[in-house]
């Protein structure tokens, strides 16, 4: 296994799509190319994310989006992990633990307070989070959902 763990930019856009499309459909969102392609350009021209791609044998095989968020009672910056996904066939080989220990890296880097992330209650990638570290905060449970948004 050649594994190689990059930084996405726009040009890899296209190797982001498919599996970017993949973790929405695990999260029981509709199939949506163009939308995935817009909202990750986005991302990546506003400078509002950083993308880690993970390429096996030079396929893509998965990737990790951070977004740069604050906490205000420590003031300090940190990232929210808000997205982790390996094709199914490339998983239980180390490319998940490989994705966020990049992401801690670039917290180390940069001398960030750390990763923050928020997952379905019954995912099974909890046992990696655990697994690299990552402690339950039972503090930060609370979301309001806009419903006079307009439709996309």
């Amino acid at each position: 296994m050649s594994l190689k763990i990059i930084q996405a930019f726009q040009q890899h856009v296209p190797d982001l799509i498919p599996l970017f499309d993949a973790y929405r459909i695990f999260y029981r969102q509709k199939s949506d190319y163009s939308g995935a392609r817009k909202f990750l350009n986005d991302r990546l021209q506003n400078n509002e994310a950083i993308i880690y791609l993970a390429y096996e044998d030079e396929n893509a095989v998965g990737f990790t989006q951070l977004f740069p968020i604050f906490s205000s009672v420590s003031m300090e910056p940190m990232y929210l992990l808000n997205d982790l996904y390996v094709e199914k066939n490339y998983r239980a080989k180390g490319i998940g633990k490989a994705l966020i220990d990049k992401a801690k890296e670039l917290c180390i880097d940069k001398g960030y307070k750390g990763l923050a992330l928020q997952t379905e209650a019954d995912n099974p990638a909890q046992r990696i989070y655990e697994y690299l570290g990552f402690e339950r905060d039972a503090d930060l449970f609370y979301f309001w959902t806009n419903n006079q948004r307009k439709a996309r």
